[in-house]
């Protein structure tokens, strides 16, 4: 039995002609077409719609043809699953033909194409991300999410253990859609089966977890999921460094991050939960297969040390042009969070968020000055080319920052015969 309510009045993207176009083509002649998924319950949620995914009883090579014959670009991008990009314009929409799970081994599944709606409704993982729109702004709801969406429910669709038992990535998918749309306590029968299941995280790609783990770091506030992750056991399996340490800290980034306006970074509440280890950072990237970038800003955060209260500008000045600016401004934010925490009972921890403050706006601003030395520049003042023109450029450096970067290109050149050891 199905549930239709219409929000028209809500949706003014699916004006948009080009949808319009797409949804009637595939619609014609017997067949159905409906948006389906995130813009769907985002809509019902008053939250921003950016991806339109679509489901279509048109097999892939029909979607294709149809496409083609409105003049519309199509690129299988994974077709074997039903899935064909339509574009239209610059405009991509992703249309999937109706399907059902004929065989599942955890991380894949081997699909079969269908016609019927509660069928492919009940394949899908949640019930708030199984809600259909027509055309017309008519939401159809098979499967309970829109009383879902109204108590920010979070429910697997059907058996929980089955649903996870089909993708194992659906552990972590229940606490990200839980950080980011989910209200009070998850939902009791999907958290048991979380944490029963867990040990089949174990057979997902690093490159999945890591994505799904990045997607719930940047949800307005991830600590209740966390908290729900680490009692269930599934942040362990798939973040060990955070078993000792605690995530206690993110509450206060948070909080912190809402008060003074800073902009949610995932990578930053990934450090506030982990240990500032090196070693075990690289082993956690290796492990996730974290970018280069995102292992060298967590790398700099763990070794560089926070200047004390005595620094001055031009002191900090130079600590920043030989540190990582963005490991300091991490290391600087997350000390600021502690001792604005620390600052209600404690006048000490105050004025030391007062110092953190002014270390970390001046750190915000810094822009690290350019060398005006080249090699170059040392070859044409007669260096000869090797290990010697690398050698003194270095020391014309030390000199050019112990100076305060005060020194210019002309002053520098100046100071050759006396590093090199001769007379003018």
């Amino acid at each position: 039995m199905s549930t239709r309510i219409s929000i028209a009045d809500k949706a003014p993207w699916l004006q948009d002609e080009a949808l319009q176009t797409l949804l009637s083509i595939l619609s014609a002649d017997g067949e159905g077409a409906r948006i389906v998924g995130g813009a769907v319950r985002n809509t019902l949620l008053g939250q921003e719609v950016s991806d339109l995914d679509i489901a279509t009883t048109c097999v892939p090579d029909e979607t294709i043809r149809r496409a083609q014959a409105a003049g519309f670009k199509t690129v299988p991008t994974g077709i074997s699953h039903g899935t064909v990009t339509v574009v239209v314009g610059k405009r991509p929409f992703e249309v999937t033909t109706l399907r059902t799970d004929v065989e599942t081994d955890g991380r894949h599944a081997a699909v079969a194409f269908g016609r019927d709606w509660q069928v492919d409704a009940a394949r899908r993982d949640f019930t708030i991300n199984a809600l259909y729109l027509e055309a017309d702004g008519t939401v159809v709801d098979l499967v309970g999410g829109l009383a879902d969406i109204e108590s920010r429910t979070l429910r697997f669709i059907g058996d929980a253990e089955q649903r996870i038992r089909e993708d194992y990535l659906r552990i972590l998918r229940f606490f990200r859609f839980f950080a980011w749309y989910g209200h009070g306590r998850p939902e009791s029968e999907g958290l048991k089966a979380c944490a029963r299941l867990k040990d089949g995280l174990a057979q997902l790609s690093s490159e999945r977890v890591w994505s799904e783990l990045k997607k719930m770091l940047a949800a307005p506030d991830p600590s209740r999921a966390l908290l729900w992750m680490r009692q269930a056991g599934v942040l362990t399996s798939v973040l060990p460094e955070s078993e000792k340490w605690g995530i206690d800290t993110i509450h206060g980034l948070v909080k912190t991050e809402q008060e003074l306006g800073w902009q949610v970074d995932p990578l930053l509440r990934l450090a506030s939960i982990i240990p500032p280890n090196a070693e075990r950072i690289n082993e956690m990237a290796v492990r996730l297969k974290l970018s280069n970038q995102e292992r060298e800003r967590l790398e700099a955060w763990a070794t560089v040390v926070i200047p004390n209260a005595e620094i001055s500008e031009t002191g900090f000045a130079k600590r920043l042009y030989r540190s990582d600016r963005q490991g300091m401004i991490y290391c600087l934010r997350l000390a600021l969070v502690s001792a604005r925490l620390g600052a209600l009972n404690d006048n000490g921890a105050m004025m030391r968020a007062g110092h953190l403050s002014k270390l970390l706006e001046f750190a915000e601003r810094y822009e690290k000055p350019k060398f005006p030395v080249t090699g170059g520049d040392l070859v044409a003042a007669g260096l000869e080319k090797g290990p010697e023109v690398g050698k003194l450029q270095r020391a014309l450096e030390d000199a050019w920052i112990d100076s305060g970067f005060t020194l210019d290109r002309d002053a520098l050149l100046a100071r050759i015969p006396e590093l090199i050891g001769r007379p003018d």
